[in-house]
């Protein structure tokens, strides 16, 4: 690839958490992060503790954004859009790998946030690693609050409407359907690494961290699609790394 070709590239994220092999708790830059990495393009990171350090260049006040020489491109389904326009021959978007982006942003996403933040068992570690930047008077208030808000939108997703266990059924048995999906050799979809392979690692990876032990462990009980998910962590790990980091919006 020519990279005298091709654009300044800097991905406005949230904190690196510190982990090796996951360059992001955010599901959605994670995903960003293995997209330009597989596909050889060269980035720089620019990370902030809040997202809406990076308002200006996304009113929503969300992350990912990918500067493409100075462009805001916002929202990892645009930006993974726009790479395969950069590097057309690592991978592309059929609209059957869209439908699986789709499940995996919203469906798989929903189990994902409420593992974190609406499970008691979890909540201890998640706010720890969220807020242990926060002065300790306003850590005790500021994340609780936050907390009660993004379990109000769990039950607003009908996520968390029917309370833990339903939810945790409905997480087993989704993780059921995408283990007998997944397939013993190769990726996703035919034609090699790509959108569905991206966007379902991203969440489900995301899971495999020590903010939520007890749903990794189910993501391991499921062997085809923890071979699968290594695979794609093995296929995206190192193809290119970040220029440099930079901190702040």
């Amino acid at each position: 690839m020519n990279t005298k070709a091709l654009p300044s590239l800097t991905l406005l994220e949230l904190a690196d958490p510190g982990l090796p092999g996951l360059e992001s708790y955010s599901p959605f830059c994670l995903k960003v992060h293995r997209a330009l990495k597989y596909a050889g393009l060269p980035y720089t990171r620019a990370c902030a503790g809040n997202p809406a350090s990076h308002r200006a260049h996304n009113p929503t006040g969300q992350v990912p954004v990918l500067l493409v020489d100075g462009e805001a491109v916002p929202d990892s389904t645009n930006i993974l859009a726009r790479l395969t326009l950069l590097a057309p021959d690592r991978f592309a978007a059929s609209p059957e790998a869209l439908l699986w982006e789709e499940l995996a942003d919203t469906a798989v996403n929903g189990f994902l946030v409420a593992s974190r933040w609406a499970d008691e068992r979890n909540w201890p570690a998640t706010r720890a690693a969220y807020f242990a930047s926060m002065p300790a008077p306003v850590r005790a208030v500021i994340p609780n609050l936050i907390r009660r808000k993004v379990v109000r939108g769990l039950v607003a997703r009908d996520v968390w409407r029917a309370g833990p266990e339903a939810c945790w059924r409905r997480f087993e048995s989704l993780l059921d359907q995408l283990d007998a999906r997944a397939p013993e050799q190769g990726f996703w979809l035919p034609g090699g690494l790509g959108v569905a392979d991206l966007a379902l690692f991203g969440q489900l990876h995301s899971l495999r961290t020590p903010l939520t032990p007890w749903q990794a462990g189910q993501v391991a009980l499921r062997k085809r699609l923890s071979t699968w998910l290594d695979r794609v962590d093995e296929a995206t790990r190192g193809a290119a790394t970040p220029l440099h980091a930079v901190e702040g919006p």
